[in-house]
C-alpha cells in the first residue's frame, strides 16, 4: 500500500513474477538471447575491463604509494563497485529492458536517468573509438623493421636528423608529429589529417560489423576480444621477467607508502577508478543482463566479474611495471655510461678502472680526491628510482613509454604487434557495451521507427559518431580527446550512478527489489547488500561526486600542449583552456547530468498539461493549450520559445 502511494501505477508498468515467466517463454523466440553463459560473462568482462585497467590503474598505484593504493582500491571495490554492479545486473534482468525502458518502468520521472546513460555512452564512445584509431595506426606501422619510432628521420638535405626529433626523442616525435601532427594549442585546429580519417573509418566500420546485430554478433566476437588480452599480458609478463630491471619495477610498484593512506585524494582517486573501471552507469550492463534467463544468478555474476576486474587491474599493473623497470634500467645504464666516459676522459684513466668497480663508489672516491674536476664536468644525476618514478598515464604510457621500451627488445616488431593487438581488443570489447548503451535506448525512445532492424540503428549510430569524431582527426584532436575524457566520463557517470541507487532503493522500493532477487536466484540478498544499497554505496558515490564538482569549479582547466619552439627541446607545457571551453564542458558534463532533473520536470509538466487527455502523450510532446494552470502554461511556452530560438540559430 505504501508503495502505491509513493509511485502509483507501478504494478501496472512492471510485470508480476507469473507474467515474467510467460514473457520469457514468448521472448525465447523473439527477444535476443545469449547462446550460453560464457558469452554473457565474456561480454561483461570485456565491457568492464578496458584501457583504464592497463594504463590508468598502474599510474594511480605509482602516484599514491604503490601497494598502499591497493588497500583503498580493493576496499572500495567491495563497498562501491560490487553493490552497484549487482544492482544493474538485477534490475536489468528483472525488468528485461534497456537503460531507458528500465527506469521508465519504475517511474516516468526517471526517464532522464536512461537518457543521461545514453548520452554518456555516446560521448565516451566517440573519443574512445578515436583512441582505437590511434591504436590501428601504430599497429599498421608495427610491421616494419626497425620500427619507425625507434630512430629519428633524416632532414630534407639528408645531412642529419630532423631538428625537432633530435632535440626530443624518436618516440615523442613519432607520436606528436608523425601520428598526431599536433598543433601548439587547442584553438589552432590545423585541418584534418588524412591518415587519421582513414583509421577512424576503419575503426567505426569494424565496430559496426562486429556489433551489427547486437549480442548476436558481439557474443561471437568476445571469444577473441575478451580473452586475447589476457594471453598477450601473460606473454609480456613472461618476457618482461627475463629483462634486466623488470623486478626493480615490480618492487617499486608494490612498495607501500603508508602515509598515502592519510591523503584524501588517494581515497577519492581509488573510488573514482573503481566506478569507471566497472563501466557502470553507461547502460550497457543493464542491456546485457536483460537478455539473461529470468532465474540467472545475477548475484554470483556480479561477484565473479568484480573479482576478475580487480585482479586484472593488479595483474596488468604488474606486467606494465616489469616493462617500465626494464626501460628505467636502460635509461640508468645510458646515464651512467655517459658519466663514466666523461670521468675517463677527464682523469685519463683506463676503462676497466671504473667499469669493473661500483660506479657509485668510484664516483665518491674521485669526488673526494679531485672535487673541483668532478664538479666541473656537470655530470648527470643517475638514480634508478628517479627513472622509475616518471609516471605517465593514458596515451603517454601506451604510445610513448611502452613503445620506447619495445624498441629495446629483440624482435621489436613482434612485441609491438602483440601490444597493439591487445589494446585494440580491450578497446573493442568495451565499445560493444557503449554501442549497446546507445542503440537500445534509441529504440526505447521511438525516435526512429521500431520496425527498422537493429543493423540500421547500429549503422546510423556509428555513422553519426564518425562524422562527429572528425573533430579528433584534426591537428588539435588530442587536446579535444583529453577534454572529453576529463569531463564526459566523470561527473555525468557519478550522477547517473547516484540516481540509479536512489531510484531502486527509494522509488522502486528495496523490499520489492529484495523479493524480485529472491524470485530470480532463490534467496533474499544478505545484510551486506542491504546496508550497501541503502547507505554505504550512495554515500561513497555522493562524496566522490561532490569532490569532483568542487575540483572542477575551483580550478581553471588546463591541458598539456606540445611546444616545438621550446628553448631547450620540444616539450609539453601546461596551458589554460580558452574561455569558450567552459561552454563545451557544460555540454559534455552539464547536459547529461541535468538530464535527470530536467526530464523529470518535463514529465511533471506533461502530466499536468495532459490531465484531461485520456490518450498518453508521446515522450517529449506537450500541448501548451492543455495546461491546467497559468504557471505550467507559462513554463511550457517558455521552453518551446527556447527550442524554437535554438533551431533558428542553427539554421
Amino acid at each position: 500500500m505504501k508503495l502505491k502511494l509513493k509511485n502509483p501505477g507501478l504494478e501496472d508498468r512492471i510485470p508480476s513474477h507469473t507474467q515474467l515467466e510467460k514473457m520469457e517463454e514468448v521472448e525465447a523466440g523473439d527477444r535476443p538471447q545469449w547462446d550460453n553463459k560464457a558469452q554473457y560473462m565474456l561480454t561483461c568482462v570485456g565491457f568492464c575491463v578496458g584501457l583504464g585497467n592497463v594504463w590508468r590503474f598502474p599510474y594511480l598505484c605509482q602516484s599514491h604509494g604503490g601497494g598502499a593504493f591497493m588497500i583503498p582500491f580493493l576496499l572500495l571495490l567491495v563497498l562501491e563497485g560490487i553493490p552497484l554492479l549487482h544492482l544493474e545486473f538485477a534490475i536489468g534482468q528483472r525488468l528485461r529492458r534497456g537503460s531507458i525502458g528500465v527506469w521508465r518502468s519504475i517511474s516516468p520521472y526517471l526517464i532522464g536517468v536512461g537518457i543521461a546513460s545514453m548520452l554518456c555512452s555516446f560521448v565516451v564512445g566517440m573519443y574512445y573509438n578515436t583512441i582505437m584509431a590511434w591504436v590501428m595506426w601504430y599497429f599498421f606501422n608495427s610491421f616494419q623493421d626497425p620500427l619507425p619510432w625507434s630512430q629519428c628521420p633524416l632532414n630534407d638535405n639528408r645531412t642529419g636528423y630532423v631538428s625537432e626529433c633530435a632535440r626530443s626523442s624518436p618516440v615523442d616525435y613519432f607520436w606528436y608529429r608523425e601520428t598526431l601532427n599536433i598543433s601548439s594549442r587547442i584553438e589552432d585546429s590545423g585541418g584534418l589529417q588524412w591518415w587519421m580519417v582513414l583509421c577512424l573509418i576503419g575503426a567505426w566500420v569494424l565496430l559496426w560489423v562486429c556489433a551489427i546485430r547486437g549480442i548476436e554478433t558481439t557474443g561471437k566476437a568476445v571469444y577473441i576480444t575478451s580473452t586475447l588480452p589476457y594471453v598477450v599480458l601473460t606473454i609480456f609478463l613472461i618476457r618482461g621477467l627475463t629483462l634486466k630491471g623488470s623486478v626493480d619495477g615490480i618492487i617499486y610498484l608494490f612498495t607501500p607508502d603508508v602515509d598515502e593512506l592519510m591523503n584524501p585524494s588517494t581515497w577519492l582517486d581509488a573510488g573514482a577508478q573503481v566506478l569507471f573501471s566497472f563501466s557502470l552507469a553507461f547502460g550497457g550492463l543493464i542491456s546485457f543482463s536483460s537478455y539473461n534467463p529470468v532465474h540467472n544468478n545475477c548475484e554470483k555474476d556480479a561477484v565473479i566479474i568484480s573479482i576478475i576486474n580487480g585482479l586484472t587491474s593488479v595483474y596488468s599493473a604488474t606486467v606494465i611495471y616489469s616493462i617500465i623497470g626494464f626501460r628505467a634500467t636502460e635509461k640508468y645504464d645510458v646515464c651512467v655510461a655517459g658519466n663514466i666516459l666523461a670521468l675517463l676522459n677527464a682523469f685519463d684513466l683506463p676503462e676497466g678502472n671504473i667499469l669493473d668497480s661500483n660506479y657509485t663508489e668510484a664516483l665518491q672516491t674521485l669526488n673526494s680526491t679531485a672535487p673541483e674536476i668532478v664538479q666541473g664536468l656537470n655530470l648527470t644525476t643517475c638514480e634508478l628510482r628517479t627513472f622509475l618514478s616518471e609516471g605517465v598515464e593514458g596515451t603517454g604510457l601506451a604510445f610513448i613509454v611502452f613503445t620506447e621500451a619495445i624498441t629495446k627488445m629483440p624482435i621489436a616488431p613482434l612485441w609491438s604487434v602483440l601490444f597493439f593487438i591487445m589494446l585494440f581488443c580491450l578497446g573493442l570489447s568495451t565499445m560493444f557495451g557503449n554501442i549497446e548503451g546507445c542503440v537500445v535506448p534509441l529504440q526505447d525512445l521511438n525516435i526512429l521507427p521500431r520496425t527498422w532492424p537493429k543493423e540500421v540503428f547500429t549503422g546510423i549510430t556509428c555513422l553519426v559518431s564518425f562524422f562527429l569524431t572528425l573533430l579528433f582527426a584534426q591537428r588539435s584532436g588530442s587536446y579535444w580527446v583529453a577534454l572529453f575524457d576529463s569531463f564526459a566520463g566523470s561527473v555525468p557517470l557519478l550522477t547517473v550512478g547516484f540516481f540509479e541507487m536512489l531510484a531502486v532503493v527509494y522509488i522502486y522500493g528495496l523490499d520489492r527489489f529484495n523479493k524480485d532477487i529472491e524470485f530470480m536466484i532463490g534467496r533474499r540478498p544478505g545484510v551486506f547488500w542491504q546496508i550497501s544499497w541503502r547507505i554505504i554505496s550512495p554515500l561513497i558515490v555522493l562524496i566522490i561526486l561532490l569532490a569532483y564538482l568542487i575540483t572542477v569549479t575551483s580550478e581553471q582547466p588546463t591541458y598539456s600542449a606540445w611546444d616545438p619552439q621550446s628553448s631547450s627541446f620540444p616539450a609539453l607545457t601546461r596551458k589554460t583552456f580558452p574561455w569558450w571551453i567552459n561552454i563545451i564542458t557544460f555540454f559534455l558534463a552539464g547536459i547529461p547530468s541535468l538530464a535527470v532533473p530536467v526530464v523529470s520536470l518535463w514529465k511533471f509538466l506533461q502530466k499536468r498539461c495532459s490531465r484531461l487527455n485520456r490518450n498518453p502523450e508521446p515522450l517529449f510532446q506537450i500541448n501548451p493549450e492543455q495546461c491546467s494552470t497559468s504557471l505550467s502554461r507559462s513554463l511550457v511556452s517558455f521552453i518551446y520559445f527556447l527550442i524554437i530560438k535554438t533551431e533558428l540559430m542553427f539554421k
